[in-house]
């Protein structure tokens, strides 16, 4: 294994994921894989790498296309083919394949029952979803590194049409993306608005995917208002179409900017030039750190085994540490909130029903 992982493989890795618009996911794992290669990187990395990378892929949420339809246009084969002939990943490497990348060109079929390697077609089938380095959908990656005083962010850019990568707009503060389903619902959100949710970072509940927000906020996109999603959450297969800055790093319960957003303020999120920030708030962190209210606090830590996992919550590290607590040191800021898990003595049991 150490033999496969270093920093050729890893620069690999980052580039296959930007040229292909991949799961945003991948900003956290590939961190914690080279982290535990004794590698470090950061998403300033993954942002530098996407400037230079070509975006070569359209499959969903990237675009319309499915897997199948990926493979059938060429497929990983095609892909791998055009990034190493155009000098985007290093092909001096090692894989489970062998030495090299050349393995990679090549896709297996079957042919009377038995396992025949080929070569992967040299000329995209369908370029609505596969295009060459020379001629790509876009000449930077899928992902984009946003920053500013509300911590360090990132957004699928290559799923966010141009014309919906910029939105500054009053801010809507929720605390669980039920609470925000119900406004929109209530038609509360029928506005130019950046939703805003937090406590939803490793810390705070494990970081859970934030999918039942997405067709809301195509909604209220598509009635012709400026709306984007801004949260220490993860929202990665659906984290297309409207302009979702997510995986905010630090989390609102661990003290991150996210906890000093108030409703209304008003927010920019400039993912062409990669900014979150407030707009017209002088000092941010000077304001009180908002408390997470009793009944999340409780339904986050304790009820359906969640309570078995509370140590790893307390020492995890930030999103772009790779959430993870394989490396986990003392940090001052785990002690902002005090909602910690419940006293099972005490607690009403009620929520394990």
């Amino acid at each position: 294994m150490a033999d496969v992982i270093d920093e050729k493989s890893i620069v690999n890795m980052i580039v296959a994921l930007l040229a292909t618009g991949g799961s945003t996911n991948h900003a956290i794992h590939l961190v914690a894989m080279a982290r535990a290669a004794g590698v470090l990187i950061d998403w300033t990395d993954m942002d530098e790498l996407s400037s230079v990378t070509p975006l070569l892929a359209r499959v969903y949420p990237n675009g319309s296309a499915d897997v199948n339809a990926f493979q059938a246009a060429g497929g990983v084969a095609f892909i791998a083919r055009e990034l190493a002939m155009a000098g985007n990943i290093h092909t001096d490497v090692t894989t489970i394949m062998g030495q090299g990348i050349q393995a990679y060109f090549q896709e297996p079929s079957m042919v009377d029952g038995e396992l025949v390697w080929r070569d992967g077609v040299q000329e995209s089938l369908d370029l609505d979803i596969l295009r060459p380095a020379s001629n790509p959908f876009d000449k930077e990656g899928g992902l984009r590194l946003v920053q500013g005083d509300l911590g360090r962010a990132v957004i699928k850019i290559s799923a966010v049409k141009p014309e919906n990568r910029i939105v500054e707009a009053p801010a809507a503060v929720f605390e669980t993306q039920e609470d925000a389903l119900q406004a929109f619902r209530d038609g509360k959100l029928f506005r130019d608005v950046v939703v805003v949710l937090r406590f939803q970072g490793p810390k705070a509940n494990g970081m859970p995917e934030l999918h039942s927000l997405s067709p809301a906020l195509s909604v209220i996109q598509d009635k012709g208002f400026k709306v984007a999603f801004v949260t220490d959450g993860r929202m990665s297969g659906a984290s297309g179409k409207t302009p979702a800055a997510i995986h905010v790093s630090p989390e609102a319960l661990a003290g991150g900017p996210l906890a000093h957003v108030q409703d209304g303020d008003i927010i920019r999120l400039d993912a062409e030039a990669g900014v979150l920030t407030t707009v017209g708030v002088s000092d941010l962190t000077a304001r009180p750190l908002a408390a997470r209210s009793a009944v999340n606090a409780e339904g986050s830590s304790w009820g359906y085994g969640r309570e078995l996992f509370g140590a790893f919550r307390h020492v995890v590290t930030t999103a772009e540490e790779g959430a993870t607590v394989c490396f986990a040191v003392n940090s001052s800021s785990s002690a902002v909130h005090t909602d910690t898990p419940p006293n099972p003595n005490v607690v009403d049991r009620t929520v394990d029903a």
